[in-house]
């Protein structure tokens, strides 16, 4: 050790030998400020090669040519979004002088209802209504109207809401296996769900752990919302890959990106893209070896795959049961078949739920706590989530769980049977994902879509994917889906290499862009496009 130490310390006597003191200071100075800022460049959770292509593009950006050809794109994609949304009809922009009848507004209402083209009502639609039955409407709104003033965030005045929404969480709870420890909150949607599961945990590493630069190691495939997540939150999100056969997350991988500074690790069951399960147990074994929580996405099929054993169909273990699982996401409004704007998120034990709440005790308004991101929630959609639960009640659920997943296995087994195309993984609960090595799979996508139907785009790789859900076990529908995707692969297969046109051919060239920034400025074109009103078109000229 002490020639080592030797040769060190006389490397630097011969550097500093005959400068003045004040050139000493200077060198130590910049060497130690040169290395701080070197190490910051180089250990950061995003790759030194993922932060060298954005400068780049963003460089780019600033030549005259290539910013004036990309400001040229990005009006172009606007304009075909305006185009698109500004033919459906007159607009309010302003308060009428005199308001309207009731029955002027319910003929309104069922006007702008039916805007659109797509058959959701017979099924032609990927996922997004999950159920539709006059009478439940006819129940839930009723239930709304009664409960459409309530507020939780004073619990004092409405209590009986309170209780709703405590019951409801109690009975999720007790779908996943949480023992008497086990709790939660309501939230408006899966997004928040898994973004207060996210606080909670980065607040909890914080506290507990002293961590200040927060990371979560989460599958490719796990929900976009955990982005949103990281951004609101300022997480950095480790990405991991997944198998490419089993499209499961690599547990390797996994294992490799975890860090001082991870506060949570991510498992799917299912994953969005694909319907496919990660290994729950094998991620929750990776959180118990590095004491780190683990959170279990099941916002989308949750409310399917609690009861898929009841229903006949055996599962692997996925919920509170699995050691190591120390939250989970559910929406209700999904299989739950409650009106949109509820999901549910658990926890093992309450220290976690405490840091999802936000509390804050010197404002002069008084001592204030909230246990989700709203202040005033609205009580309407608890009660009618309420209401819908006990309606359906375990054998409701149980039954429309059978005919789903019998719905989702059959054309499961029709898909597979079809050359020309092939199925991701082993779809879980509810989800298929289809994909092609014979033909661009966006042309089916755009041939289906000629027919009515409406399914889900993937990239990364390019798939396609259907959500089934009740509408899809109505007499007929599954029967018709599967061989309007035989025909049109026959009719494909007849000139496979024909380039993808229309709506279609965006996401095929939305993968190939290597600038992604650029992806992301037509993504808000797509999201202005939303908020139009003629009044937009004039501000434009």
């Amino acid at each position: 050790m002490e020639p080592h130490l030797r040769l060190i310390t006389g490397s630097i006597d011969r550097v500093f030998t005959g400068r003045q003191p004040w050139q000493i200071v200077a060198i130590t100075t910049t060497t130690v400020l040169s290395a701080v800022w070197l190490c910051q460049v180089l250990f950061q959770d995003e790759s030194l090669y993922s932060r060298a292509k954005k400068k780049v593009f963003k460089l780019a950006r600033l030549i005259p040519q290539v910013r004036r050809r990309v400001e040229e794109e990005i009006e172009k994609i606007n304009d075909g979004f305006v185009k698109d949304i500004s033919q459906k009809g007159a607009y309010y922009t302003e308060l009428p002088g005199d308001g309207l009848t009731p029955e002027a507004i319910i003929a309104k209402v069922d006007e702008y209802l039916e805007l659109g083209h797509y058959r959701w009502k017979e099924g032609y639609i990927s996922g997004a209504v999950y159920y539709y039955n006059p009478e439940l409407i006819k129940l839930v709104t009723s239930v709304y109207g009664k409960a459409s003033y309530t507020n939780p965030l004073h619990p004092d005045v409405f209590p009986g809401v309170c209780k709703m929404e405590a019951e409801v969480v109690r009975m999720t709870a007790t779908l996943f296996q949480g023992g008497a420890s086990a709790c939660g909150t309501m939230t408006t949607g899966g997004t928040e769900s898994i973004m207060m599961a996210c606080k909670a945990y980065r607040d909890y590493a914080r506290e507990n752990r002293g961590v200040t630069t927060p990371n979560m190691v989460l599958p490719v495939t796990a929900h976009t919302g955990f982005d949103k997540a990281a951004q609101y939150l300022n997480i950095f999100s480790k990405v991991v890959p997944v198998d490419p056969v089993t499209t499961a997350v690599d547990i390797r991988a996994m294992e490799r990106a975890i860090n001082r500074n991870t506060v949570m690790l991510v498992g799917s069951a299912p994953n969005f893209p694909y319907g496919t399960m990660d290994d729950i147990e094998a991620i929750a074994a990776l959180g118990r070896k590095y004491n780190i929580p683990v959170h279990v996405d099941a916002c989308l099929g949750g409310f399917l795959i609690v009861f898929m054993k009841r229903a006949g169909y055996p599962v692997p273990p996925f919920d509170f049961s699995v050691p190591g699982v120390t939250s989970i996401s559910a929406d209700t409004h999904k299989y739950g078949y409650t009106p949109k704007g509820s999901s549910v998120v658990l926890y093992s034990e309450k220290k976690y739920r405490h840091h999802q709440y936000t509390v804050t005790t010197d404002w002069p308004g008084g001592v204030y706590g909230s246990p989700t991101v709203n202040g005033s929630r609205a009580g309407g959609i608890i009660a009618a989530t309420w209401a819908t639960m006990i309606n359906f009640g375990l054998d409701g659920y149980v039954e429309a769980t059978k005919r789903i997943i019998d719905t989702t296995r059959y054309i499961e087994q029709q898909l597979r049977a079809i050359k020309n195309i092939f199925i991701f993984g082993t779809p879980a609960t509810s989800v298929i994902g289809i994909g092609s090595k014979d033909f661009d799979i966006f042309l089916l996508g755009g041939e289906l879509n000629s027919l009515g139907w409406n399914l889900n785009s993937l990239q990364f790789p390019s798939g396609i994917h259907i959500c089934v859900t009740y509408m899809h076990t109505e007499n007929g529908v599954a029967q018709k889906f599967v061989e309007d995707v035989r025909s049109k692969v026959a009719l494909i297969m007849q000139n496979p290499t024909k380039p993808v046109e229309g709506k279609m051919a965006i996401y095929g060239i939305a993968q190939s862009l290597p600038d992604r920034a650029l992806i992301g400025d037509f993504t808000r074109c797509f999201i202005d496009s939303m908020y139009y009103t003629p009044i937009d078109k004039k501000a434009t000229k």
